[in-house]
C-alpha cells in the first residue's frame, strides 16, 4: 500500500481514519490563519529592522492577501489534474519552506516575495482541504466536520495578534515564522501518512484560463485595495480592464475542453445563491474587522491592548458555536441555520453602530459577541451547503470557488472601510463617523446575505 493511500467507500475514510486524516487539514489551515493575523501587529517593528518605510511594508501582508486570491482558483484546477493529496502537501511544503525563506530575509524585497510564497502555499492547503473533507467523511458529517474546521479558523485568528504582541516583546521578529516550522512539519507528516492519496484525472490543465483567472482576480484586489487611495480615472481604467478580462474568462470557460472552473457548478442555484451570501457576509466581516478598533479606540477611548481583548467575544462565540452549529445541521435544515446566523450577525453590527456615547463594557461586550455567535451560526451549514451542492469530482472547484469568494469579500470590506473614512473626510467628518457609517454599512450587506440566504429556504 503506499504511503498515504486508505481504503475508502462511498461513506468516506474508515471512521477511525477520518480524524486522523483531517487533523492534517485542520493543522494547515490554522498555520494559515495565524500566519494571516500575528504579522500585522509586527509591522512597526519589521519596518524599523528592515530599515524600510511604511508604504512599503505594508506588502509583507498584502502580498499574501493577494497571491492567495490570484492563486485559489489554479489550484482548484490543478486539485483535479494531479490530485487533491498532491496539492494539498504541496502547498504545505511551500507554505513551511517559505516561512523560513521569510524568518532569514535580510530586505523588504525579500521578505515580500516569501510571504507571497506562503500565500501560495496556503491557497493550495485551504482551496484543496476543503474539498478533501467530502472525500474523508460521509455527508451526513459533512456540516459537523466543516464546525470544527471554522474553530480551527477562528483559535488561529485569535490567538495570532496576542501571540505576535508576545512573540515581539520578548523576541525578534523572524520568530514569528519560525513558529511555522514545527507546525509545518507535523502537518507534512500528517498529510503523508493520513491523507488518501487520490488519483488525478490528468484530462489537460486549463492554463489559458489560469492566466485570465490571475489577471482578472489581480485586477479586482488591487483595484478594491486602493478604493479611496487612487483617483477615481486610475480605479476606473482598472476595472474596466479587469471587467473585460473576466468577459474573456467566462467566454474561455465556456469554450474550453477541460475549463478550470466548469460553469455548470452555477447552474445550481443554492450553490449560488449559497456562495452569494458568502461574499456578501464575508464583505460584512472584512468592514466590521478593521472599523471595530476605530470605535474602540476612538469612540471610547481604550488603548490598543484594551481594544484587542474586548475584541475578543467575537472569536471566542465562534469557537463556541460554530461546533455546535455543524452538529446541529445534521438534525435541522442548514439553510435555516445559516439564515438565522446571519440575521443575528446584522443585529450585532447594526447595535455597534448606533451605541451610545457613553457605555458600561458590558454593553459593548454583546453586540460584538452577537456578531461572533451569528458568524459562527451561519459558516459551517452554508459551507456544507456550498460543497453538497457540486458534483464529488469537481469538490476542489466548489471549494476554490468559496476560498476565492471568502478572499474577495474580506479585500472588499477592507476596501469599502478606506473608502467611507476618505468621503466622510471630505465631507468634513470625524473618524468617529467614519467608523460608525462603516457597521452602518456592514449591517446594511448583512441584510442582504440574509435575504439571499432565506429565499434559499423555500427552493
Amino acid at each position: 500500500m503506499l504511503l498515504g493511500t486508505r481504503e475508502m467507500s462511498g461513506e468516506g475514510l474508515a471512521s477511525a481514519q477520518r480524524f486522523l486524516a483531517a487533523a492534517a487539514i485542520m493543522l494547515g489551515i490554522l498555520m494559515g490563519a495565524l500566519d494571516s493575523s500575528i504579522v500585522n501587529i509586527a509591522l512597526p517593528d519589521i519596518a524599523g529592522a528592515l530599515k524600510t518605510d511604511r508604504a512599503s511594508v505594508v506588502w509583507v501582508a498584502n502580498s499574501y492577501q493577494l497571491a492567495s486570491a490570484v492563486s485559489m482558483l489554479i489550484f482548484a484546477g490543478l486539485a483535479r489534474e494531479l490530485g487533491q493529496r498532491n496539492v494539498f502537501g504541496a502547498g504545505v511544503i511551500v507554505f513551511t519552506m517559505s516561512s523560513l525563506g521569510c524568518a532569514m530575509a535580510g530586505s523588504i524585497g525579500i521578505l515580500v516575495t516569501m510571504r507571497a510564497l506562503q500565500g501560495i502555499g496556503y491557497a493550495a492547503m485551504v482551496t484543496v482541504g476543503l474539498g478533501l473533507y467530502r472525500v474523508i467523511f460521509p455527508p451526513r458529517s459533512l456540516s459537523v466536520v466543516l464546525g470544527w474546521n471554522a474553530l480551527a479558523v477562528s483559535f488561529g485568528t485569535t490567538i495570532g495578534p496576542v501571540g505576535g504582541g508576545l512573540i515581539i516583546s520578548h523576541f525578534s521578529w523572524p520568530w514569528l515564522f519560525l513558529i511555522n516550522l514545527p507546525l509545518g512539519v507535523v502537518t507534512i507528516f500528517y498529510t503523508y501518512r493520513f491523507l488518501p492519496l487520490d488519483a488525478g484525472r490528468a484530462t489537460g490543465f486549463d492554463f489559458i484560463g489560469a492566466l485570465l483567472s490571475a489577471m482578472a482576480l489581480s485586477g479586482l484586489v488591487v483595484g478594491v485595495d486602493q478604493l479611496g487611495r487612487w483617483r477615481i480615472a486610475h480605479l476606473a481604467l482598472i476595472f474596466v480592464l479587469t471587467v473585460l478580462v473576466a468577459a474573456l474568462w467566462i467566454d474561455w470557460q465556456k469554450r474550453a475542453e477541460t475549463p478550470l472552473v466548469p460553469l455548470e457548478i452555477f447552474r445550481s442555484r443554492r450553490f449560488s445563491m449559497a456562495i452569494f451570501s458568502s461574499l456578501c457576509m464575508f464583505t460584512a466581516q472584512g468592514l466590521a474587522m478593521v472599523a471595530l478598533p476605530f470605535v474602540l479606540q476612538h469612540d471610547y477611548g481604550y488603548g490598543v491592548l484594551q481594544s484587542a481583548f474586548l475584541f475578543m467575544p467575537w472569536p471566542l462565540a465562534v469557537l463556541v458555536v460554530a461546533p455546535i452549529a455543524g452538529k446541529l445541521a445534521t438534525r435541522i435544515s442548514g439553510t435555516l441555520l445559516s439564515s438565522v446566523g446571519v440575521m443575528v450577525m446584522s443585529v450585532g453590527l447594526g447595535a455597534i453602530a448606533f451605541l451610545p456615547a457613553r457605555i458600561s463594557v458590558g454593553t459593548l461586550l454583546w453586540p460584538i459577541g452577537l456578531c461572533g455567535i451569528g458568524y459562527g451560526l451561519f459558516l459551517p451549514p452554508n459551507n456544507s451547503e456550498i460543497l453538497s451542492n457540486v458534483p464529488k469530482t469537481l469538490s476542489s472547484v466548489g471549494s476554490g470557488v468559496l476560498s476565492t469568494a471568502k478572499t474577495i469579500g474580506q479585500s472588499l470590506g477592507t476596501a469599502l472601510v478606506a473608502a467611507t473614512f476618505a468621503m466622510v473626510s471630505e465631507a468634513g467628518g470625524q473618524d468617529v463617523t467614519f467608523a460608525r457609517v462603516s457597521f452602518m454599512i456592514a449591517g446594511a450587506v448583512a441584510v442582504v446575505s440574509s435575504m439571499v440566504s432565506v429565499a434559499r429556504i423555500h427552493r
